[in-house]
């Protein structure tokens, strides 16, 4: 009892950080109605400037008092650029893309705090007391109760500030009714500038005062704000007392879970400790919350109605689709060896985003689990093709069908979640999976383990066939076929899903839920078919890696790169194929990076951080993507020129105009475009 009492008081100093993090998650929304997930990456960039302020990085020492002030500059400078350039631009728009927004500044920080102090982690000095207290003849440092009371009286502060005050009050107007708020004299953009910089502020201090306790790291820090999402759900994004209180307990309880796995006996994996179980617990709570406080989030009043992007009908499939299988095709043959490995990955990285394109694009849920799914689908693979012996196509088609069934019951249980809590349950649980699955070495593990190359009648379908192209060097273009064919053939069946019954079926429920079932629509089944469609794709993504790998690595499947992905997806336009196309080229080790890399030496994390900065860039100056802003262009041509023929022909006559007016040609495209614009 008494160690358990230990590590509970020790889990304090993890828990008063996800708490505080918590707390700039609930404050963020109040102000702007936006669920930043960047809050943690803010405490980590104030962690790392407090850390080179007090160790000389930067080639001069501060003492403690103007580091901790410059550490928090950092923060505050950082929610006014949050604020300036990302949250107020996108005032209007929905809350996915400003879900989507706040993803590109976590990885526009991380990426920053990567090419400014590298990859290694460092340790921060306490600011804290370093002294011990004795609680029922346990001795316990002193630190974690400090910095415990410290976010409780940071909550209630908050609390009176936004009770009490006229802020308060401006930010609960702003909160309820923006447009009765503009009309009583308020600026909720004004509001939102405030609050953001609360949040900056909580974030940064807790950041500096717990990095001594939970390492100063570029990976781990920001993906506190899962846990911290946790506890903001219980607090309906609205309570700061429940916010701050479930954070410091999940803080206790991973730290006692952390205890019970050191004894002999909790279960084992290859002699250490079950991995994973701390965030398996973060997402069982999360399912807890939705339970208990329901799926949805508190509504917010707001000036002008939000839309997603559009998702225009395809015109032609058919001809677009031959002449670029075409061109793959020949580069496969004719393009050097590292640039045909280059193109493979991007057209795996395109079969990836075509299952948002499905799930996000289609029916307006972001699901942060699709590469997880296919990284479940990968070390499947591996069981069923070394572990029993089943050959080509039957172990790749085996496990696609697991993966999905365990994307569909994922979606089974997410039936009553929707939009931007869906986004929140799923990362917690790609997070989990990563951690408790991949890293297992029964099923995955670090290391990786083997997949056999595609054999089909005896030809070696693999990167390692006696065809080598031009250059006569690996990787075959043999597998590169074999991979164009399954992408054309993805993208062919995606585009086509948007001219279907089922396809029109999933826009309705993108649009309006209620109306869709008012209007007949079986909200839950559409939902059930777009994750098993999006789950079916995202493991077929997953099996076509292992066969280019020759191994599935559990470091190729992290909640950060799916993060990142989202974010490909966003900007090459998540609504349309041709997006999906675009996302893959840009994808992790695909042919711009590679290209990026080869030619001017700008490497991964210069790669992330255009990938982050273009995503805001994007959501803010185009929407619908690259993808969509090109489908606009051409509309928008293709309108003038037969506005000329018409003016160029004078007035129809009335036969005319009951057979060929532009009027009468275009119903179909104007009937379209109000249907998928929600």
């Amino acid at each position: 009892m008494e160690q358990i009492l230990l590590f509970a008081v020790l889990g304090l100093g993890q828990g008063a950080l996800i708490a505080g993090i918590a707390l700039g998650v609930v404050v963020t929304y109040r102000g702007s109605g936006i669920i930043n997930l960047s809050t943690g990456a803010v405490a980590m960039a104030s962690a790392y400037a407090f850390w080179a302020l007090t160790t000389g990085f930067f080639g001069f020492t501060l003492p403690v008092g103007p580091a901790l002030a410059g550490a928090l500059a950092v923060a505050l400078a950082v929610g006014v650029l949050t604020e300036v350039a990302v949250f107020k631009p996108l005032r209007t728009v929905s809350p996915l893309a400003k879900l989507a927004a706040s993803l590109g500044i976590l990885l526009t920080l991380q990426a920053t705090v990567l090419l400014v102090f590298g990859v290694q982690p460092q340790q921060a000095p306490s600011i804290l007391p370093a002294d011990t207290v004795t609680i029922l003849g346990v001795t316990t440092p002193s630190d974690r109760f400090v910095l415990a009371g410290l976010v409780v009286v940071i909550a209630l502060v908050l609390g009176a500030l936004y009770r009490w005050s006229r802020f308060g009050l401006a930010t609960r107007a702003a909160s309820e009714n923006e447009q009765a708020a503009l009309l009583a004299g308020l600026s909720p953009n004004s509001v939102s500038m405030a609050n953001t910089l609360l949040a900056a502020l909580v974030a940064g201090l807790l950041g500096v005062l717990a990095a001594p306790i939970v390492q100063v790291d570029s990976m781990t820090l920001p993906l506190q704000v899962v846990p911290a999402l946790a506890a903001a759900l219980f607090a309906g994004f609205t309570s700061l007392w429940i916010a701050c209180t479930t954070g410091i307990l999940i803080g206790v309880l991973q730290s006692i879970v952390y205890y019970l796995s050191t004894q002999s006996w909790f279960p084992t994996d290859n002699g250490n400790a079950m991995p994973g179980l701390q965030q398996l617990l973060v997402f069982a709570l999360m399912v807890v919350a939705l339970y208990v406080r329901g799926a949805g989030l508190p509504r917010r009043g707001e000036l002008v109605e939000k839309r997603l992007p559009a998702v225009p009908l395809p015109e032609r499939l058919l001809r677009p689709a031959l002449m670029a299988a075409t061109v793959a095709a020949a580069a496969l043959i004719v393009l050097p060896f590292d640039f045909r490995q280059a193109l493979t990955n991007s057209m795996i990285g395109m079969v990836i985003v075509l299952s948002y394109v499905v799930i996000t694009g289609y029916v307006g849920q972001i699901s942060v689990m699709q590469l997880a799914l296919s990284g479940t689908a990968g070390f499947v693979l591996s069981h069923l093709s070394v572990g029993l012996g089943i050959p080509f196509p039957f172990s790749a088609l085996g496990a696609m069908v697991l993966a999905t069934l365990l994307g569909v019951a994922a979606g089974v249980s997410a039936l009553r979640v929707r939009g931007v809590s869906l986004a929140v349950v799923t990362l917690a649980a790609a997070l989990a999976m990563e951690q408790a699955l991949f890293n297992n070495t029964s099923f995955g593990g670090t290391a990786g383990v083997s997949v056999p190359p595609p054999r089909l009648f005896g030809n070696d379908l693999g990167p390692k066939a006696d065809f080598r192209g031009l250059d006569g060097n690996e990787p075959s273009p043999m597998f590169g076929f074999l991979v164009l064919a399954v992408t054309v053939a993805l993208g062919l069946y995606v585009a086509h899903l948007r001219r279907t019954g089922l396809g029109r079926r999933m826009l309705a429920v993108r649009s309006n839920e209620r109306a869709a079932a008012a209007a007949g629509v079986d909200v839950q089944a559409v939902k059930i078919a777009a994750f098993a469609i999006s789950s079916f794709i995202a493991s077929a993504a997953g099996t076509l890696y292992g066969y280019n790998f020759g191994s599935v690595s559990a470091a190729r499947f992290t909640a950060l790169a799916a993060l990142g992905l989202i974010g490909f997806a966003y900007i090459g336009g998540i609504t349309m194929v041709s997006g999906a196309v675009i996302a893959g080229l840009m994808s992790t080790e695909a042919l711009l990076p590679h290209a990026l890399d080869k030619w001017f030496g700008i490497k991964g994390t210069w790669a992330l951080l255009f990938g982050g900065v273009s995503l805001i860039v994007t959501l803010i100056a185009n929407p619908d993507g690259i993808a969509g802003a090109a489908h606009r262009r051409r509309t928008a041509k293709r309108a003038r020129r037969t506005e000329r023929a018409a003016a160029a022909t004078g007035p129809p006559t009335d036969s005319a105009s009951a057979v060929g007016s532009p009027e009468i040609r275009l119903g179909r495209t104007a009937a379209d475009a109000k249907e998928v614009a929600p």
